[in-house]
Order: C-alpha cells, then structure tokens, then sequence
C-alpha cells in the first residue's frame, strides 16, 4: 500500500489504519461517532493526501477542459474553484472533481481510485497547445473543518486576512512559516472548513501546529469513517457508490453542473439524449422510519415490488437515524413517497426526504 508524508503521524496517534484506494489511510483514531461531532461542532483535521491533483496549462488549457468536463470552464475566474465531472463518450461518469483556476494554470484535483484512469483519460485526448502534469504524489492535502476552522487557521498562519476574506468556492495563497500555499474554501462537510495543498516536503509541521493550536478549539485528527457519515449527511456522491461509468449525471442529480448549452464536449450527445428522453431512475436521498441502518446494495422495495438499490447507507450521528442514497424507479421519486428497504431479510419502512439530512451546519454561516 501506498503512504502518505503524515502516514506515521497516524500511526503514533493510535488511528485504525485500513487500505483504501490503495493507500494506507486512518479509518479512525478516536472513534467516528466522536470524531463526526468534533466536526460538527468544533474543528477536525484531515489527511487527504490519497487524493489526486493534475496541473493543467498552456494557451488551449481552457478550451481542452471545457472540452473534457461537464461544467462551464468560461465561468471560472482566476481565485475560483469549480465543482465539476468528466464523463465517457456515452455520458458515463468517469470522475467527480473540482477545478481550480490559477493565473497561469489550472488545478485538478481527482478521487484517489481514479488518479491513473483520470490521467490516461486526459492525456489521450491531449492537445498540442497543452500541458498535463500529474502533481499527486508531490502534494500533501490538509483539510481543516468545522465551524472553528477558521479561527484555528488564523492562529497559525503568518497573516489570516486571506481566511477572512475567502468566500465559498474560492482560494488563494496563504503563508506558514515563510511557505507559500494554496489554501481553499470548499467544504464537503457542511460545515465551513478549507483545504490546504502543500507541495513538497514540511507538511507535516504543518499538521502538527494545527493539532497542537487546535486544543484550544477541542481539534481533533478525523479519519475516512467520520469523513464518509459526514458527507453523506449532506447527500454528497462517493464516487464508486453513488456515480460512476454506469449512471449519468442527469440521474444523479448532477444537472446543475452540466452545461449543456456551452458546446461541445464529451458526453454531451448521450446527455442530450438522456435530457430530452428523460431518466428511468434517479437517484434520492431516504430516512428510515424503522430502526434499521441501509448499506450498499441493499435492495429497495414498494409493495414488495423492487424499485431500486441503496447505493450509501449508515446510521447519522447527528440526527441518530438510518439514512442513506438509493437510485429508484422514476415512478418513484417523489419527496414523502414512503419505500421499503430490506435489510437482513426484513422490509423496513423507509421515506424519501428533501435533502439534504442535515441542515444546521455551518458551511454558509460564514
């Protein structure tokens, strides 16, 4: 298995260490119930360093990524961030990403499963004029969430004005102990919270002035289980359980980052099809109403005709509750329509909600 810089930081910190994409990453340290609500209430801070990042320039760089990604590029200024897709010619999903704009360059950043097919897939359909560089194992990802996240980087960086100033899907350059990084404000929490990208070595003192700061705030280190109930809460994809090459956009509930009307680019015939035939299924968010905790692939029923599957599930600790993802028939769909789900052989009663399930966060307070 692949290791982070912070791997041994993990380590001595008693974290439960699991393979996950091939890197050995922290399920937990202090358990995910403790570690969910230290987010949820305080700050927790992230290794993400599994993640990948590409680095994208040259004079086509922003024709060729409007021609490989779902979203409108053009609407990207310099200092923004994008969340966007790449999809296969037949509108499949081959990633979820978020796309930051430099002022030379671009930044890709792609699910840690994904960064060699993502990689092949752009650079196959490269331009001359392009450059693409893979910059993953050389960055280092820390992100810092929760409604104190911004206090507590304040307190560490040399200056804090750019956290003051940083609105929801932006970034900029911020500096820690004389060393200049790119720091961004996009939370998949729901609370407020940044991610930092630092190249090259020193990220782990970084890490460590941040645990350290963090007393103050009640900081804690959070791992990929926390990471996962948290998401979910907010009905944020996983890419392998909610989307991937076999479900659309359209479907998934991603038809506000598709741009249609932008022109060209790949998977726009197959999602024009899918826009003007409409989905068989979509893919919704559901509480139980039955003790029971959902889990993937769990089959999803009405008047024990099945409907669907169940693509997330867990049991919230913020509202103590079953819930989870599933794609549904179309006839199905509507929020209130009570299903069943069955687990260990039992139909469970189940309502599909509005989502997302937790709305008290922090993310837009601030």
């Amino acid at each position: 298995m692949k290791k982070t810089t912070l791997y041994n930081h993990h380590i001595k910190k008693g974290a439960k260490i699991v393979s996950f994409a091939g890197f050995a990453m922290p399920l937990q340290y202090s358990g995910i119930i403790d570690e969910h609500n230290t987010v949820r209430n305080s700050v927790g801070i992230f290794d993400l360093s599994h993640m990948g990042e590409f680095e994208i320039s040259g004079r086509g760089a922003e024709d060729f990524l409007q021609k490989m990604t779902i979203n409108d590029v053009a609407n990207l200024e310099i200092g923004q961030a994008q969340y966007t897709a790449m999809c296969t010619n037949e509108g499949g999903i081959i990633d979820d990403c978020v796309l930051y704009r430099n002022d030379v360059s671009y930044l890709f950043v792609v699910n840690a499963s994904n960064i060699e097919k993502d990689f092949l897939w752009l650079n196959k359909h490269l331009e001359e004029n392009v450059t693409l560089i893979d910059v993953s194992h050389d960055t280092t990802l820390i992100a810092v969430q929760g409604p104190e996240s911004k206090e507590l980087l304040k307190k560490v960086l040399d200056d804090g004005s750019l956290i003051d100033s940083l609105k929801f899907y932006h970034h900029g350059t911020i500096t820690f102990n004389g060393k200049h990084v790119l720091c961004s404000r996009t939370g998949y929490t729901g609370e407020l919270g940044y991610e930092i990208y630092w190249k090259g070595e020193g990220a782990s003192n970084l890490w460590d002035v941040l645990l350290v700061a963090g007393k103050e705030f009640d900081a804690k280190p959070i791992g990929l289980g926390a990471r996962d109930t948290l998401r979910l809460e907010m009905k944020y994809c996983l890419y392998g359980n909610d989307i991937d090459e076999s479900t659309n956009p359209i479907e998934a509930g991603l038809s506000w980052i598709t741009k249609l009307d932008k022109g060209s680019f790949m998977g726009r015939r197959a999602l024009d099809k899918v826009k003007e035939n409409g989905v068989s299924r979509r893919l919704v968010a559901f509480k139980m109403l039955e003790k029971g905790i959902p889990r993937k692939d769990y089959k999803v029923f009405s008047n024990n005709i099945k409907i669907g599957k169940v693509t997330s599930g867990t049991l919230t600790p913020s509202i103590k509750s079953g819930i989870g993802m599933a794609y549904v028939n179309i006839s199905f769909v509507k929020v209130g329509t009570e299903i069943q789900i069955e687990i260990r052989g039992k139909l469970l009663q189940a309502r599909i909600i509005k989502p997302p399930f937790w709305k008290n966060g922090s993310l837009m307070a601030n």
